[in-house]
């Protein structure tokens, strides 16, 4: 603890603020993606109203990191149960080739689920008018 801090911590002390114990984790969200996190911070607490100060080392994490990590993961090298056979192509193949009424879905969402799900246009489509626009769903329902 550094001088300032010490002294700091004296005057919130003078000024009625209670040390509390046991906080493991304090997080502070700024936006959807961006987080600060103090882990094992020193908190005290105004016991007049709702007013905390923490003391600690604070680090950001960004979701949006975390997100394309997880993402990353998903396209590692295909195991042996996903390759596709050389042979003709099924009846169902052969069908998703044809134009599909695109209407309803968003251009992009198409584009997510063709990539997630690993299917064709006319199928990515008709699941996600299947799931209502929904695009976790239309993958789930293509993937499992």
């Amino acid at each position: 603890r550094s001088r300032s801090e010490k002294k700091c911590r004296k005057a919130m002390e003078k000024l009625g603020m209670k040390a509390i114990t046991g906080v493991s984790r304090v997080t502070i969200k700024q936006s959807k993606t961006v987080t600060f996190v103090l882990s094992k911070p020193d908190v005290f607490k105004s016991s007049h109203s709702e007013t905390y100060v923490m003391f600690g080392v604070v680090k950001m994490e960004d979701m949006d990191a975390q997100l394309l990590t997880e993402a990353a993961g998903q396209f590692k090298a295909p195991g042996p149960s996903s390759v596709i056979s050389k042979g003709e192509p099924s009846v169902a193949a052969a069908q998703d080739d044809k134009e599909v009424d695109e209407t309803g879905v968003d251009y992009k969402d198409v584009e997510v689920v063709m990539m997630q799900a690993s299917v064709s246009r006319s199928r990515a489509v008709k699941a996600l008018k299947a799931a209502d626009g929904d695009i976790v769903s239309a993958i789930m329902e293509l993937t499992y």
